[in-house]
């Protein structure tokens, strides 16, 4: 199944991931027009290529290890981390070793719904 907006109850393993890039599942958890939650499977190897948004997006490191670019500058980061990264400023990551990125987005991602 598919989260809709303003969804009050949203179990995980009820929630159909898709498709989000090679080696990238991407899971939307809940939302609203001000917010939303999505849940990043990434497998090893697999590349969130450099991109940017009219969003704010806070991104916590769920498992794995990651080497995130964010607005030109290099860091590994691994479970329990977290970046913030402000609208419009450009970034992208490496999957080291599978894992999952929790992001958090305001407002809401339209694209992803």
């Amino acid at each position: 199944m598919k989260t809709t907006k303003n969804q009050i109850w949203n179990f995980n393993g009820d929630i159909e991931g898709e498709h989000a890039a090679a080696g990238i599942e991407r899971k939307v958890l809940a939302y609203a027009d001000e917010m939303m939650c999505v849940e990043n499977h990434f497998e090893q190897g697999a590349i969130g290529a450099m991109h940017h948004h009219p969003h704010t997006q806070i991104t916590y490191v769920v498992s794995g290890e990651f080497e995130f670019t964010v607005d030109g500058q290099k860091k590994i980061v691994r479970a329990g981390d977290c970046l913030l990264k402000r609208n419009a400023v450009e970034h992208g990551c490496v999957c080291l070793e599978a894992g999952i990125l929790l992001d958090i987005f305001q407002p809401m991602r339209e694209d992803f719904v």
